[in-house]
């Protein structure tokens, strides 16, 4: 089967993010599709931009066929932005004939985070009798409605509602990574028959062979808080204002005389200040490492007694969330603090550990104090949980063939 699946910021392990088409792709490959991934040379999530050669270039990574279409730069959201969107979104369905003739599609698939690259996938998909599938990411335009305040008047808005309702009404089938999207997806003109979740997932033989050793440092400051009777409860993580890491430093200055240690792990925007609020108010059960590399996770979290991932209290988030270090986490078989208030919950679905409200930091605190009161063997069993539970649902080569196992019905 001919696989072509068009998505803006698509990255590989070359080029970093977003991993998923790479990752997604890599499987079918495996199996004997052809598979071609279209991206943009612009994307504001990679770390490694791809070499552009005129205005279309082809490489190879991995067997996957991936074809970069040069687009305007841009470096945050604005006019640039939107100018780059459409400057991909034109060329496609400029180049439509072009695609049909060198893919010979049997699968479509729109997949860019925003919805509009749906007009140039059908054209695609009708020209070749090619199933069509729309995949979701974010809900757009209600995100940069919610999230980033614009107005549903706004042009670019208009714009974005109208290829939602267009997708949702022409695709064979509507892939979402929100688990609890569906009845949003049927108001904007989607058959029931048509949600198919397929979330976010991990790739399970890179974290189970990573063999990245910490760095001395981190490996110095964990031992000697374990030798000091600690129970460390972590977060690894960006440093960001959503993330709701202030409710972890009120949870340690009401934890000051427990044996509890919270140990924040990553950068971002927000690291300095919260590393100024700690000095301010001598917070010494609190401790900030630098990142480690993504071959040195496993070792990392394997040196913790419980993960805690946190998010600020969002609208957008009663679609449901699917956030990667949760897989990490939960692979990482340690009992999991889900401070997260969402449309689902995988740390209650699976009981690897427990759930409370988003920015409370008495419950984290709480949260902590019952998993250090647990036993070692009820802490492992719990852990465990987690593990098995991402292993059945959230592996990529299980997600892969779901999505084949979906496209080959019919």
């Amino acid at each position: 089967m001919n696989i072509l699946l068009i998505n803006h910021y698509a990255g590989s392990t070359k080029h970093g993010m977003e991993y998923r088409p790479y990752l997604l792709g890599r499987e079918w490959v495996k199996v004997g599709h052809n598979v071609t991934v279209v991206g943009s040379s612009e994307s504001h999530v990679r770390t490694q931009a791809p070499e552009i050669q005129g205005r279309w270039t082809e490489e190879d990574i991995d067997g996957i066929r991936y074809v970069w279409i040069k687009t305007p730069s841009y470096t945050e959201n604005g006019a640039r932005r939107a100018i780059n969107i459409f400057s991909f979104v034109g060329q496609l369905m400029l180049w439509h004939r072009r695609f049909v003739r060198t893919t010979q599609p049997d699968i479509v698939i729109a997949s860019s985070t925003y919805p509009l690259d749906i007009v140039p996938a059908r054209m695609i998909a009708r020209r070749n009798r090619a199933k069509l599938i729309f995949e979701v990411h974010d809900l757009w335009p209600l995100s940069p409605i919610e999230l980033g305040g614009m107005s549903p008047r706004h042009p670019f808005i208009r714009i974005m509602q109208w290829a939602e309702n267009y997708a949702y009404c022409h695709a064979d089938w509507v892939v979402s990574m929100l688990p609890t999207a569906a009845q949003h997806m049927q108001d904007h003109g989607m058959l029931p028959e048509k949600f198919v979740h397929i979330p976010n997932g991990i790739d399970v033989p890179e974290w189970e062979q990573a063999d990245g050793l910490l760095p001395s440092h981190h490996d110095q400051i964990l031992t000697d808080l374990k030798a000091q009777g600690r129970f460390l409860v972590a977060y690894a993580g960006a440093h960001g204002v959503a993330n709701a890491l202030d409710s972890v430093l009120d949870a340690a200055v009401l934890s000051s005389t427990n044996p509890i240690t919270f140990v924040l792990v990553g950068q971002g925007p927000e690291k300095e200040r919260l590393q100024s609020r700690a000095v301010q108010h001598d917070l010494t059960n609190v401790v900030f490492l630098p990142s480690v590399t993504r071959a040195s996770i496993p070792s990392l979290l394997s040196r913790m007694d419980a993960l805690l991932i946190g998010l600020q209290r969002q609208p957008l988030f009663r679609f449901g969330v699917s956030p990667n270090k949760l897989m990490d986490y939960m692979m990482a078989a340690k009992p999991v603090i889900f401070a997260i208030e969402a449309g689902n919950d995988p740390v209650q679905e699976s009981g690897c550990g427990i759930s409370i409200p988003a920015e409370k930091p008495h419950a984290i605190l709480e949260a902590a104090n019952t998993l250090a009161q647990m036993s070692s063997a009820e802490q492992q069993a719990m852990g465990e949980l987690g593990r098995q539970y991402i292993l059945a649902n959230y592996d990529y080569r299980v997600l892969a063939q779901r999505f084949i196992t979906l496209t080959t019905k019919g």
